[in-house]
């Protein structure tokens, strides 16, 4: 598949410590997701095949649930989860931002480091698409880049706190 987003974000941080902050919902209900939005978690199972189930909602707006179900996980280097807007039950909906978002995603993320510093890379590729969802997601790249250079950044706030 040539339909890809890709994101690169380098922390002053060890690779075990971004690993932690990026699996364990005490740490990702701080920092994941848009400013200013609230997060809950409804369920968490890190392990493959497991799922993260977890609602956000603006100030202004509706709640959206969204869930991962964990594909592939090789402590502290790699993480593979596929990931789909929910209803609370966890049952795929659309996305509630647009009619043609792709229903699914697959997600991949690395974590090298070199010398203190880690360079997570996350490439995000939607899971059998539609024409019209391929090009959504093309329309919708760097929009989405911007949101989750927006979550990267947070995570750079946050990592000192753990």
């Amino acid at each position: 598949m040539s339909t890809q987003i890709n994101i690169t974000h380098t922390f002053n941080a060890s690779r075990e410590l971004v690993f932690k902050a990026l699996t364990e919902s005490e740490h990702l209900k701080n920092w994941w997701g848009p400013k200013g939005w609230t997060f809950e978690v409804s369920n968490s199972d890190f392990r493959p095949g497991g799922v993260f189930h977890y609602s956000q909602k603006p100030a202004d707006g509706s709640v959206m649930w969204v869930k991962f179900v964990y594909r592939d996980i090789s402590a502290p280097e790699k993480i593979v989860y596929t990931s789909f807007f929910s209803d609370e039950e966890g049952n795929i909906v659309r996305a509630p931002f647009h009619p043609n978002w792709p229903m699914e995603t697959l997600n991949t993320i690395t974590l090298n480091e070199d010398e203190g510093k880690t360079t997570l890379t996350m490439a995000v590729v939607p899971v059998s698409p539609t024409a019209e969802e391929i090009k959504t997601f093309e329309d919708s790249k760097e929009l989405a880049q911007e949101g989750y250079a927006g979550t990267f950044d947070q995570l750079e706030e946050y990592l000192p706190k753990i």
